[in-house]
């Protein structure tokens, strides 16, 4: 208490005036003459110059932090939109789906793809469905669209698919109309091309490609794509087709199986 009573003592001189300046403002700022509101405006002005650097520094902090709100807000509306077409495109693949096998008169299981792979040897999607549901090796693959390959191996409750894409998958095709037969091979990109067919087939751009039948593993007249080129091999007795295949295999959810023992024709 001492040093507070002397520190009051040193320093009483620089507190008188502190509080004879505030007691003049005070008075001053309650004083309504005209001479009073004049200098009450020109303080303002000079007190809104010294404030203005202020004012701009917390509008723009407010509005950085404003950005940055509106940035969260325009990244959550950008998920929830991807959501929302991600859902409806798989609404519609499972309507597909669910025509397709109302529509066949093929036994067909549905499944889901669970893992997708791809080595140097081979190009695979992963089904969850097995022998437990009656799935077995070398049974065809298909989604609304198409062939898309057949079981290579089969636990209880899953199955490994080789796709067409797989660079080894081979499958015997016709084209319509003209009838043609001929081995589809995976190129690149969704682009096949069909091998052994005769020189003189009438094949035209936009042919629609079936399987052939001559498989136990796929039913005949499946779809598989349409003829986008025909190449004439020089020196040789045959051509050469390629293929737009109709199913898009990155982009798989859903597929079936088909369970029906196949007669060849």
């Amino acid at each position: 208490m001492r040093n507070l009573y002397l520190f009051f003592l040193k320093y009483k001189d620089h507190f008188i005036f502190l509080f004879f300046v505030f007691s003049s403002f005070t008075l001053l700022l309650q004083n309504d003459n005209t001479n009073t509101i004049i200098i009450r405006g020109k303080f303002s002005d000079k007190l809104s110059i010294i404030s203005s650097p202020f004012a701009w520094m917390r509008s723009m902090s407010q509005l950085e932090q404003e950005t940055k709100i509106l940035r969260e807000k325009n990244i959550q509306l950008t998920l929830r939109i991807e959501s929302m077409s991600n859902a409806n495109e798989e609404h519609k693949s499972l309507l597909k789906l669910l025509e397709l096998k109302e529509d066949s008169d093929l036994e067909l299981i549905a499944a889901n793809v669970v893992n997708s792979g791809s080595s140097s040897n081979l190009s695979s999607i992963t089904l969850d469905v097995g022998e437990n549901h009656g799935i077995k090796v070398d049974q065809a693959v298909l989604v609304p669209d198409g062939i898309i390959g057949k079981t290579i191996v089969v636990g209880k409750n899953s199955s490994i698919v080789q796709i067409i894409n797989d660079v080894n998958f081979r499958l015997s095709v016709r084209i319509l109309p003209s009838g043609n037969a001929g081995i589809l091979r995976y190129l690149e990109n969704d682009i096949c091309e069909i091998r052994e067919l005769q020189k003189n087939a009438k094949i035209s751009i936009g042919d629609n490609v079936v399987t052939s039948g001559f498989s136990q593993i796929y039913p005949k007249n499946l779809p598989v794509g349409e003829i986008i080129e025909v190449l004439n091999q020089r020196g040789s007795f045959q051509k050469v087709a390629k293929v737009r295949i109709k199913s898009r295999i990155g982009s798989l959810l859903h597929a079936f199986i088909i369970l029906n023992d196949i007669e060849i024709d």
